[in-house]
C-alpha cells in the first residue's frame, strides 16, 4: 500500500505536483492559503484538503512543501498550525521551495529533534515540467529518507539527484539559477542583433542550436521571445528572489559574481516596465523597449 502524503502550497508548481501524487496512488491531502484553490484541487483529483498545514500533515508519511520563500516555509512548518506540530516520528518532511541553504539546515535540525527525516529538494523545469511530471529535483538531506520517498518523488520528478547533506539541494539550485540567468541574457542579446540585421529566426536557430551555442533556453524560448510572448509561468519576481538567495550565498562564501548581479539588475528593470509576472525570457523585452 502506498504511503499517505500531504502537499502544502498549490501554486503553478505545487498544484500539478500534488495531482501527480494522487493520480499515482499516494493518498494526498493538500493545504493552500487560498482555501478555494485547495477545494478545486480536491474536486479535480478526488483528494482531500485541510484547513491548516498541521491538519494536512497529521496522517501523512511524507509531507511536501512548495511555497514562496524562507518566511513562507517557516510559517507552514513551525508553530501551532505548522506541519511539525502533528508530523509523526518516522515521517519525512520534503521542502521543494527554492530557499536558502541556511533554512534547509534549520529545518533539518528541527525535524531530526522530532525523529523526522528531512530533504531539501528544490526543483527545476518550470510549470510545464510540473504539469508533465518531468521536473529535476536537486536533493540534500538524509539519504535514507530519499530512498524511502523516491517512488513518491518520481511521480513528478523524472530526474532526482542526491547532492549531499541538508542544504546541498538548495546550493545546487542556486547554481542552476545562476546558469539560467547568464544564458537567457546572452540569448536575448543575440536575438536583438538578429532582428536588427534581418536574420530569419527559425533558420538562424536551426543552424546555431546544433553546435556549442545550443541550450534548452534557445530551443524552447527563442520563438516566443521573438514573438514577444512572455507568459510561461516562472515569473521575473521569483527569479529575482532566487538570484538574491544565490548572491547572498556568494557573499557569504567571499565570491564575486558580477554577471549574476548585473542580470539581476536587468530583471529589476523588467519589473519597472510592468513585467513582474512575465517569465524569465523577458530580458529581450528590456533590450527592445
Amino acid at each position: 500500500m502506498s504511503e499517505a502524503c500531504a502537499f502544502i502550497g498549490l501554486g503553478v508548481m505545487g498544484y500539478p505536483m500534488a495531482g501527480h501524487l494522487q493520480n499515482n496512488g499516494f493518498a494526498t491531502t493538500v493545504y493552500n492559503r487560498t482555501t478555494a484553490k485547495a477545494e478545486k484541487w480536491a474536486q479535480q483529483f478526488a483528494g482531500q484538503y485541510a484547513e491548516t498545514p498541521a491538519q494536512a500533515a497529521a496522517q501523512a508519511d511524507f509531507v511536501m512543501l512548495c511555497v514562496g520563500n524562507d518566511d513562507d516555509v517557516r510559517q507552514v512548518v513551525f508553530g501551532e498550525h505548522g506541519v511539525l506540530a502533528t508530523m509523526r516520528k518516522g515521517s519525512v518532511l520534503i521542502d521543494h521551495t527554492t530557499a536558502s541553504a541556511e533554512l534547509a539546515k534549520e529545518l533539518a535540525q528541527a525535524a531530526h529533534e522530532k525523529g523526522i527525516g528531512f530533504l531539501d529538494a528544490p526543483v527545476s523545469g518550470g510549470q510545464q515540467g510540473a504539469e508533465n511530471g518531468v521536473l529535476t529535483a536537486m536533493i540534500g538531506g538524509d539519504r535514507e529518507a530519499l530512498e524511502r520517498t523516491d517512488a513518491a518523488l518520481a511521480c513528478y520528478a523524472k530526474t532526482r539527484e542526491y547532492m549531499g547533506p541538508a542544504g546541498h539541494g538548495q546550493l545546487a539550485k542556486m547554481v542552476n539559477q545562476i546558469c539560467i540567468a547568464g544564458v537567457v541574457q546572452g540569448l536575448a542579446e543575440g536575438l536583438q542583433l538578429a532582428r536588427k540585421v534581418g536574420l530569419d529566426p527559425d533558420t538562424l536557430i536551426n543552424a546555431i542550436s546544433q553546435g556549442a551555442a545550443g541550450s534548452w533556453q534557445m530551443k524552447n524560448r527563442y520563438k516566443t521571445m521573438w514573438e514577444q510572448h512572455y507568459e510561461h509561468g516562472f515569473a521575473v519576481d521569483w527569479m529575482r528572489k532566487d538570484l538574491k538567495i544565490a548572491l547572498t550565498e556568494a557573499e557569504r562564501q567571499g565570491l564575486s559574481m558580477p554577471l549574476t548581479a548585473l542580470v539581476d539588475q536587468f530583471y529589476a528593470e523588467v519589473q519597472k516596465m510592468g513585467g513582474s509576472r512575465w517569465d524569465t525570457s523577458s530580458l529581450l523585452a528590456r533590450l527592445e523597449k
